[in-house]
């Protein structure tokens, strides 16, 4: 609960800001896990100075602060599981694009896709692309260190910082690296607070580097009767000197459901969406290099975007997966696990037969290229039991064999409890001393990871 004196003190800082009716409270009480805790408050900051005299008062009164943006991570890395006030960090909007420096200023609030978009009306590129970009924050990409199709290619969110601005969760404020290509002065403190999902401080601005936006991409799909088939011919491609800018894995299960939500036919046991990107004339060679390498693993179909309207379409099967699986079963579970990618087909099964063993509808698909696997236990409200217990021999099986159980999602709570397990003990009691290091109180998002 937060104290009167402090409700007095935050409708002092934030004005109508500050919220506590009950639409707000509910809205702000969930993510797309669709986990539900009641907040005691909300309010909106538009000021790193709100942001951080917020952090001291709660500090000094005992309450939780939650960071949040738009709420649709899938950890329930955003929900307050202890109350407390919610920090929207979506009013904090401003964006500059350095054009000289290949350099994006932006507020934690900018939405993802207007990033992309804005440098990409100056020639430049923004390259993560996470499913969410139409609505997820730069705040809430930097905090779950997010990933996307294009990351086989250009890395994750941390390969594009180059500096932030943090408010510890004691409320003092600190400048790492701004906007130089070039920084390796100390301790590599951005990588700290990237990927550590509001749990080690507030990010108000970051320095983001841009690239040179591609002249061209294409794209194809290609269809295989198996997954083996799939997993092999992906390996060739990667193998052969050729890096895509994407590779996307689809499941039989979902080219059914998407089959079915697009009114088309589609008879595969799996399929590979791969995109390239470059000059004109490397992108021509490349993507008749992949028809013959792709040629020599009998696929059922192979379908060449050769106008942008052919692109549209490629992609828009990748794109439909969600909505179409969303209508198999009123509750979907997703998970996202990492496996190397010779582990693929194995994996696979291994998940098929944990939806057999406790009669559950799973679907499978993803980022291929780099191993990482999205699981979707579709299920009704009374099979919640099954499905922990088939989510529990799945992140198993997965930290055995070598893989990771999480590649994009982060851990909030939904992972929280196989972390250790992941890390080790020594590496997860130091993460545990850095959390207690900068949030002596334990005020700032708690109940995440640990």
């Amino acid at each position: 609960m937060i104290p009167e004196e402090a409700r007095k003190r935050l409708r002092r800082i934030f004005g109508k800001n500050y919220r506590e009716d009950l639409p707000h409270l509910i809205t702000h009480g969930s993510d797309a896990t669709r986990i539900f805790f009641m907040p005691d408050a909300v309010a909106f900051a538009e000021e790193e100075a709100q942001v951080a005299e917020t952090l001291k008062l709660a500090n000094q009164f005992g309450f939780p602060v939650i960071p949040r943006g738009s709420g649709t991570g899938f950890s329930g890395g955003a929900v307050p599981v202890k109350g407390g006030l919610v920090l929207s960090l979506t009013k904090m909007r401003r964006l500059i694009i350095d054009q000289e420096n290949m350099v994006a200023v932006t507020e934690p609030g900018v939405i993802t896709e207007e990033l992309q978009r804005e440098a990409e009306k100056r020639g430049l590129f923004y390259p993560p692309d996470p499913a969410s970009l139409k609505n997820s924050t730069i705040g809430g990409n930097l905090a779950e260190n997010a990933g996307g199709p294009r990351c086989l290619k250009y890395g994750v969110t941390k390969n594009y910082v180059l500096g932030l601005r943090v408010v510890l969760p004691t409320g003092e404020v600190i400048e790492l690296g701004r906007g130089l290509q070039k920084n390796v002065a100390g301790y590599d403190l951005l990588g700290l607070f990237v990927g550590s999902e509001g749990t080690l401080g507030v990010i108000t601005k970051a320095w983001l580097r841009l690239i040179p936006k591609p002249q061209v991409q294409r794209s194809m799909r290609a269809d295989f009767s198996s997954v083996s088939d799939a997993s092999r011919a992906a390996t060739a491609v990667l193998t052969s000197g050729i890096l895509p800018s994407a590779l996307e894995f689809v499941d039989q299960k979902s080219l059914q459901a998407v089959g079915e939500y697009l009114k088309i036919e589609i008879e595969a046991g799996a399929s590979l969406i791969i995109q390239v990107d470059g000059d004109e004339g490397s992108v021509k060679n490349q993507i008749e290099k992949l028809q013959r390498i792709i040629s020599g693993f009998s696929p059922l179909k192979m379908v060449v975007a050769e106008a942008p309207e052919d692109e549209e379409q490629v992609w828009k099967l990748r794109r439909s997966i969600s909505p179409a699986i969303n209508r198999l079963k009123p509750i979907k579970v997703n998970e996202d696990i990492v496996v190397p990618r010779s582990l693929i087909p194995e994996a696979v099964d291994f998940i098929y037969s944990l939806g057999e063993k406790y009669g559950l509808l799973v679907v499978v698909f993803g980022h291929m290229g780099d191993g990482n696997l999205h699981v979707n236990f579709m299920i009704e409200e009374d099979q919640r039991e099954e499905t922990e217990k088939a989510v529990e021999e799945l992140f198993s099986w997965i930290i055995e064999n070598g893989g990771a159980i999480s590649g994009e999602h982060g851990i909030g709570i939904t992972k929280a409890k196989f972390l250790r397990a992941q890390l080790g003990d020594e590496a997860y009691l130091l993460m545990k001393k850095i959390k207690n290091l900068l949030d002596p109180n334990g005020i700032l998002n708690p109940g995440k990871l640990f």
